[in-house]
């Protein structure tokens, strides 16, 4: 046998052969120097529990793979079906260009480290070990463990850059990571126009470009006591077996179809895509994607995103395909060929909103995973279900924040929206964006509970699972994280079922306990029907309406009564002439009082008036009903300029935009918010 030279590519969450960076470069290199390619996958036991893989008789070398805060297990019933179904449609994808995938249980070293040994014995020498980048702690202390190991073994490791993502890390205005703004909306500025960012995809290689597969019998077997499945099912059941009674017991429900019915893998994720755009769901995503019913109102790539079955490159150039009438298999969507839409921009938004979670871990690392955030804030008091933690500021001891935090996750909390959304998570491992954030706001700041429970939760249950989202939007709505609102965003579930349940759909779906409830008010608050209805309407017995865990006090009639932490007072609101013969207001209170002492002083004059000393945009979303992208390029930092529109007044601050509400005057935002009637801005200097 003459003298081989093999690579052994560590694929992790780069589950694709499409748009791939190594695959590419060796098949379309001719000096790469490798006569063999061994494509490697490595299920890490601290991640996913692999018990299941173990041979009969035998134990598990490796701890139970749980979260340290709530003791979940790290990667649920459902995502781990997700990963069995993308691994094999890599496997199989690389089968058709004449490689394979193998696939392994252990520590990444430790894998390497068998294969080696395990090949220079049948006479193959391994040269190097490529593998792409990716963050997180874990990840990176892998990779450095990996480093390590090659280092030992004299053999050249390369890691290459992530190309997953929307805008490629070589084209960042970012000396380190440490000059990443702490507010998207300055980062958003930055990266603009996103169009015209991303890089191009590569091809996927033709069949027989890559270097030789090795034979089976060549490659060593997984090592004891393991054994890895032949067949899908198989290993599919396998990774299921020690997760699949993790679920909390639900009422089950019938006939009621999942938001999120695909299957894992690259082949079924441009099927997916297709479908978006062809159906018309990229072109309306703008407006439907706070749904909560169904397949269609949000793009649901995120779980194919979060294993690398595609790039959001990919996505982009598809958009640009449809954009610019330039793909015949899109000649038949909606507004084929007129350029970029309101959907499409919203969803290269929301690639970029993922790029910048990204880039929050690579510069914060493990503060993403600290109780008190990347800023280290030890105001927060939060309570804790863990006995040796809890402390004397805590309200309800360790044990009763164990079953409250029970309730919640199983869904029986009497806030019908929260329920709901962890029901159908129970259920189906997803649930929207606007429901989660709802759950968020709930457990972190109306409970007043440790958000790495839910986190956690999440990391669970959720099919989409990625470490970045994850963790950082769950720092971002408990207040720890970069929102620029911090504690002063405070969802009232009552209020968002009222917007987006408008008919008590999604509530009835997810809980059917509560389906004989006509009035949406006893709908999203079992605790609110009269007493005498409640044998009738079979909510005698049932913990939602007998023990809520959180009563709010809500008036459909009028604005919002809140439980929640008050804002901090200060000084009295004080109207005074200024230079320019308007009402000025000097206020150093926040969120709704200061709204409310701003509007009514507006409403009083009829007049404009410049507004000194504003903390933030805290309240506007909810006082106008808008959503906070509606914001978006709106710092509200300092000083303002507010106006009156239907007895109600926006504060906003405008240091650089045309439009004196902080939008270009040809935006979709503008003509949105400022011509509809809220707010009616001057575009001209006499308004100063």
């Amino acid at each position: 046998m003459s003298e081989s030279s093999v690579l052994i590519y560590m694929v992790r969450r780069d589950l694709r052969v499409s748009d791939n960076p190594i695959l590419h470069h060796l098949a379309s290199s001719s000096d790469h120097g490798f006569t063999h390619l061994l494509p490697v996958f490595v299920l890490p036991p601290h991640q996913i529990e692999v018990s299941g893989l173990l041979k009969e008789g035998t134990t598990s070398p490796y701890p139970e793979a749980r979260s340290e805060v709530g003791r979940f297990w790290r990667c649920g019933p459902h995502r781990v079906k997700f990963i069995a179904q993308s691994i094999w449609n890599m496997k199989d994808n690389l089968t058709k260009l004449g490689n394979d995938l193998t696939i392994r249980v252990g520590r990444h070293d430790e894998v390497l480290k068998d294969i080696v040994d395990g090949l220079g014995q049948n006479g193959h020498n391994v040269k190097a070990v490529w593998m792409i980048g990716e963050e997180g702690y874990e990840e990176e202390r892998d990779q450095k463990t990996m480093a390590r190991t090659c280092s030992k073994l004299d053999i050249d490791l390369r890691i290459w850059v992530d190309e997953k993502y929307f805008i490629d890390d070589r084209d960042l205005k970012l000396e380190t990571s440490q000059d990443l703004p702490d507010v998207f909306t300055t980062y958003r500025k930055m990266m603009e126009p996103l169009r015209e960012r991303p890089r191009a995809t590569v091809p996927t290689p033709s069949e027989g470009a890559l270097p030789k597969a090795l034979e089976a019998s060549e490659i060593p077997s997984q090592a004891e006591p393991f054994e890895i499945p032949s067949s899908l099912d198989s290993f599919e059941g396998a990774l299921l077996r020690p997760v699949a009674d993790a679920l909390p017991k639900a009422v089950m429900v019938d006939d009621v179809k999942s938001a999120h019915p695909f299957r894992g893998g690259e082949d079924n994720v441009q099927d997916r895509l297709d479908y978006l755009i062809n159906s018309g769901s990229a072109l309306g995503y703008k407006s439907s994607r706070n749904g909560l019913l169904g397949t269609d109102f949000s793009t649901k790539l995120s779980a194919y995103l979060a294993q690398g079955c595609i790039t959001a490159r990919q996505v982009h150039e598809a958009l640009v395909a449809y954009e610019g009438g330039k793909a015949e298999k899109f000649a038949e969507a909606k507004a084929y060929g007129e350029g970029e839409n309101e959907g499409t921009k919203a969803i290269r938004f929301e690639l970029l909103w993922r790029d910048y979670m990204r880039l929050c871990t690579r510069k914060f690392k493990n503060k993403l995973y600290y109780r008190s955030g990347f800023r280290d804030d030890q105001s927060n008091k939060w309570q804790t279900a863990n006995v040796k933690e809890q402390t004397d500021y805590q309200k309800k001891s360790a044990d009763e924040i164990a079953k409250i935090i029970q309730r919640v996750v199983e869904g029986s909390t009497g806030q019908s929206l929260i329920d709901a959304s962890q029901r159908e998570l129970i259920f189906t491992g997803y649930t929207s964006n606007r429901a989660r954030q709802n759950v968020a706001s709930f457990l972190a700041k109306h409970l007043d509970i440790d958000w790495r429970y839910g986190a956690e939760w999440y990391e669970m249950l959720l099919v989409d699972y990625d470490v970045s989202s994850n963790w950082s939007n769950w720092q971002y709505v408990a207040g720890v994280g970069n929102d620029p609102r911090g504690e002063a965003r405070i969802f009232n579930p009552v209020k968002q079922a009222f917007d987006y349940d408008k008919e008590g759909e999604y509530v009835r779906c997810w809980v059917p306990e509560l389906r004989k409830l006509e009035n949406l008010e006893n709908l999203f608050q079992p605790w609110t029907t009269p007493k005498e209805d409640w044998d009738r309407l079979g909510l005698t017995g049932i913990p939602m309406a007998e023990d809520p865990v959180k009563k709010i006090e809500f008036s459909v009639e009028g604005k919002p009564k809140s439980s929640r932490r008050p804002f901090p007072r200060s000084s009295q609101t004080e109207v005074s002439k200024c230079h320019t013969d308007k009402p000025r207001i000097i206020n150093q209170m926040t969120g709704y009082e200061t709204l409310g002492a701003v509007s009514g002083a507006v409403e009083e004059t009829g007049e404009a008036c410049e507004v000194v000393g504003m903390a933030g945009l805290a309240g506007i979303a909810d006082l106008v009903d808008l959503e906070e992208e509606d914001f978006e390029g709106v710092e509200g930092k300092g000083n303002g300029k507010c106006n009156k529109a239907g007895n109600q007044a926006i504060i906003l601050s405008s240091p650089e935009d045309q439009c004196r509400c902080g939008h270009n005057p040809d935006s979709d935002q503008h003509n949105r918010m400022c011509r509809i009637g809220l707010v009616v801005w001057p575009l001209t200097s006499s308004f100063l």
